[in-house]
């Protein structure tokens, strides 16, 4: 049950919600008590356009966020001194502009949708020192002011004109809360990420309030109760494979609504179970397990190199793959099980190109001291422009579409599991081999295929651009991609999306192309203003599921070849290659 706690990005996320106990529990019960839960709320999310510009130059996530909020909360602070408006209207306002500039930052100039899940939800892989110490200088400063304001505070929230009648007629105490709140919730976000911070600064604070009215109980309780539930939500989110915002978000709205009905009830006299210890197990179960007995412990990062991995290794391997099928690479957010799948590994296998950098801070969490092999960096075939050696794939991630490729992938693959596991050397030799002689047979058959059309009817539109290297290899033209980049994160823009319809009707395209692991509305809904179809489906960042066309490498080129003759010649012909597994 207590197996989570031995890694350490839990420690340390266990000690962040400790010591953010302390500033959730004081500054909370202020937020609850003055009214400002929406406000707090829309702070977390207003520290959105902060931690994206942040996330976009390498700059600290915490300070980028700092700033968002302060001027989010300046912002309103100084236009409700100004205007005879609510401050939920006005939070409102200044919130929807803080929403709209971060995903336009997000989108069209960083590129940093990689990242959004991790910036709304939180991760415990990004709480490192630096997060424990502004989480510990936060729970100061909420103490501290608390102490020297606390009073004004109450008196300000609960009666304002007796509070001026006495001489408290100055701004500055209520911009001070509204700045601590916002101070607070900034160093909350990596914990528990942008949208869910009420989950740590209202709900407990809410829930205290419940059974008491005593400022210094409200904040003790509230303290101790946050705590707990942080905890308790770290745990989960080991257990249930979740980021720890969520965790927390669903336990501490769990156990308000269980503290609510047990207040009701009481008054009827009726016993209620206690739930918070029910939840808590509700979730049990075990983590991911590491690899069999006697078997290589090896971790594959995406769905292409799993069954690469499982081909070349076959029985004498144990292939934990982390990504699973028409899971989107570009915006994954690791989960705990990826360490814990990790913790052990003698080899890990990357992707590379940026397309999973996640797996840095995946190898560096579950510790050891596995082999790790970029397989992009030595790919022998690069799209045109690039340079050699380990820069051959630089400008397009989607290396593994040429099949030369892959071979090149697969023999990798043997050479690093020879390195780690000699005994099974002459079994890695021969698997590899029959593979690798069946991926240039799917080469010649898919070449044979595309010879069958027209080269000026081979025009190729994509929901992304993924398809660099298989239309290099092919003798294919990429007109245009739905989303012009090679991650599915950027947002297209209603001028490039009218020049690519108007490009699609000037070059004849006939299909227009969606992918497994993208929504296809939008490649749907521009085949439709330009007469195109959009009936064939590629198999573009990852494997399909178990009995799809795309379940393998080689299944999934093959599908993705029979698709493209069909879309290029208005189903006239197809390509039906004979592969399986």
């Amino acid at each position: 049950m207590l197996e989570p706690f031995r890694y350490a990005f839990v420690q340390r996320g266990v000690v962040e919600l400790l010591l953010l106990a302390v500033c959730a529990g004081v500054v909370g019960s202020f937020v609850v008590l003055r009214g400002l839960a929406f406000f707090t709320h829309a702070v977390g999310t207003a520290t959105f356009p902060g931690l994206v510009l942040a996330d976009g130059i390498g700059f600290s996530a915490v300070l980028g966020a700092a700033a968002s909020a302060l001027v989010f909360a300046g912002g309103v602070e100084q236009a409700s001194r100004r205007r005879r408006v609510g401050y939920d209207s006005l939070t409102a306002l200044v919130l929807v502009g803080a929403l709209a500039g971060g995903v336009i930052l997000a989108s069209d100039v960083f590129h940093s949708g990689s990242n959004i899940e991790t910036l709304l939800f939180g991760s415990l892989l990004l709480i490192g020192h630096r997060e424990l110490l502004f989480a510990a200088a936060a729970g100061v400063a909420a103490v501290a002011l608390s102490g020297l304001l606390g009073r004004r505070w109450l008196a300000l929230g609960f009666d304002g004109e007796y509070a001026k009648a006495i001489g408290l007629r100055s701004p500055l105490p209520d911009a001070a809360l509204l700045v601590l709140v916002a101070l607070s919730v900034t160093v909350s976000v990596s914990a528990v990420g942008a949208l869910l911070v009420s989950a740590l600064f209202i709900v407990p604070a809410a829930t205290v309030r419940l059974f008491t009215r005593r400022i210094l109980t409200l904040q003790v309780g509230a303290i101790v109760l946050a705590a707990a539930e942080g905890v308790v939500g770290i745990w989960l989110s080991v257990e249930w494979n979740v980021p720890p915002g969520a965790a927390i978000a669903v336990l501490s709205g769990s156990c308000f609504a269980a503290v609510a009905t047990a207040a009701t009830l009481r008054r009827r006299r009726v016993l209620l179970l206690p739930g918070l210890a029910a939840l808590a197990l509700l979730a049990g179960g075990c983590g991911a397990s590491g690899g069999g007995s006697g078997r290589v412990h090896v971790v594959a990062a995406t769905t292409q190199i799993g069954d690469w991995a499982r081909h070349v290794g076959g029985a004498a391997v144990d292939v934990q793959q982390l990504l699973q099928p028409n899971t989107d690479p570009h915006d994954y957010e690791p989960r705990p099980a990826d360490v814990e799948s990790t913790a052990g590994a003698s080899v890990v296998f990357e992707n590379g190109d940026e397309l999973d950098q996640w797996m840095g801070k995946i190898v560096h969490e579950a510790g050891g001291s596995p082999a790790v092999v970029v397989l992009g960096d030595q790919v022998p075939v690069k799209r045109p422009g690039e340079t050699t050696g380990a820069e051959a794939s630089r400008y397009d991630a989607h290396w593994w579409h040429d099949p030369r490729n892959a071979i090149s992938a697969v023999k990798q693959i043997r050479d690093a599991l020879i390195e780690v596991d000699r005994a099974h050397a002459g079994t890695y030799r021969r698997d590899a081999a029959t593979y690798v002689s069946r991926l240039r047979s799917l080469d010649r058959g898919i070449a044979a295929c595309m010879a069958k059309v027209p080269a000026g009817e081979r025009k190729l539109v994509t929901d992304h651009d993924a398809f660099g290297y298989f239309a290099a290899r092919y003798g294919i033209t990429v007109v245009g991609a739905v989303i012009p980049s090679q991650t599915t994160q950027a947002q297209p823009s209603a001028r490039a999306t009218a020049r690519l319809i108007a490009l699609i009707k000037r070059e004849h395209v006939k299909a227009v192309f969606p992918e497994s692991s993208i929504n296809p509305r939008l490649a749907q809904a521009i085949a439709r203003e330009t007469g195109a179809g959009a009936r064939y489906t590629l198999y573009g960042d990852t494997l399909g599921p178990k009995g799809s066309a795309g379940a393998t490498y080689l299944s999934m080129e093959a599908a993705n070849a029979n698709a493209m003759v069909r879309g290029f010649s208005g189903g006239r012909l197809s390509c039906a290659l004979p592969v399986s597994g």
